[in-house]
């Protein structure tokens, strides 16, 4: 955060005055925030595990099931660990910025940094794109600065090539977008939701790999140049000699889960595409629904508080 937004919030004398409505909002985003890391997040992060960490070649189903698992992951931790700062401050009249606006809605990969840790970015607008040149030095320079910018972005994520790739791939995205719309070309809605979500789906796999070794496994693996293993009842349905390494057997070999995963995941992009997110709940006028969700939420995270396990934003 920028000290201007918070420092003024400290000095107010009326901020030390318990607020009644701010203390029964903050518990709410804090409910749901705790819920998103502790129930979904949580939940995802063992299957997540045994795809990236488990030194296995994964299967075609197998590796997007495991790439798709990290994206949400990733986003629920992240997202919960935010609502859950914002709950805590709003308790104390204190006012966070947003950090998180549906980015999954995002129909482009500039959307999708407007939405995506909404203060990292602004820092690295501000004390890194703007002083290179932005967009102030022509349309070059423009290009130059964003790619630096996040491939700065990456390095500051970890020391590592595969966060040196990250940024360079959001740093090329973003400047292709650019010269996109200077042509002022366009795309069907869903179209450009569809193909800026997979682009961060295949992108997250280079974040989250220990190794560049392990990354193009599972990428060769999601694109079917490893084994491509179909259930049974799909044999009436695709010709086995469409693909050289397809079989039908029980898909599920490697990762420790069955087909409940794969409507699970389902149930959880329809969740961030269509529900309210945490930001606007906050503003909406408190029900009697809202308490009812919140103690729900609060009491499903209690109950699966069954291990320790940290943030994953910690790790940067």
């Amino acid at each position: 955060m920028h000290h201007g937004e918070i420092i003024h919030q400290y000095e107010n004398k009326l901020n030390k005055i318990i607020n009644y409505e701010n203390l029964s909002r903050g518990i709410i985003i804090f409910s749901i925030g705790l819920f998103k890391k502790v129930f979904i997040a949580d939940n995802l992060s063992v299957i997540v595990a045994q795809g990236f960490d488990g030194g296995i070649t994964l299967n075609f189903i197998e590796a997007w099931i495991t790439s798709l698992s990290y994206t949400f992951q990733l986003y629920f931790d992240f997202c919960g660990y935010t609502d859950m700062a914002i709950g805590i401050a709003l308790m104390f009249n204190i006012m966070l910025p947003i950090n998180f606006n549906s980015p999954y809605k995002s129909l482009n990969i500039q959307d999708f940094w407007r939405r995506w840790h909404m203060t990292l970015s602004r820092f690295l607008r501000d004390y890194i794109y703007i002083p290179l040149g932005g967009s102030k030095n022509g349309y070059i320079t423009q290009l130059l600065s964003v790619i630096v910018t996040f491939l700065i972005g990456g390095i500051w994520h970890g020391a590592g090539w595969n966060f040196i790739i990250w940024g360079l791939l959001h740093g090329c995205s973003l400047s292709l977008y650019l010269m996109w719309t200077k042509f002022n070309f366009r795309l069907n809605s869903f179209v450009s939701w569809f193909l800026t979500f997979n682009f961060l789906n295949i992108t997250w796999v280079f974040f989250r790999s220990e190794s560049l070794e392990n990354a193009f496994s599972i990428l060769q693996s999601m694109i079917g140049l490893n084994i491509i293993i179909f259930p049974e009842y799909f044999r009436y349905i695709i010709p086995s000699e469409s693909f050289n390494n397809l079989i039908f057997s029980d898909v599920f070999e490697n990762l420790n889960t069955d087909k409940s995963i794969i409507f699970y995941i389902l149930i959880l992009l329809l969740g961030v595409l269509f529900l309210k997110n945490s930001n606007e709940l906050q503003k909406c006028y408190l029900k009697k629904k809202h308490i009812i969700l919140a103690s729900t939420l609060f009491v499903f995270s209690i109950l699966n508080l069954h291990k320790v396990t940290e943030f994953l934003y910690y790790n940067f």
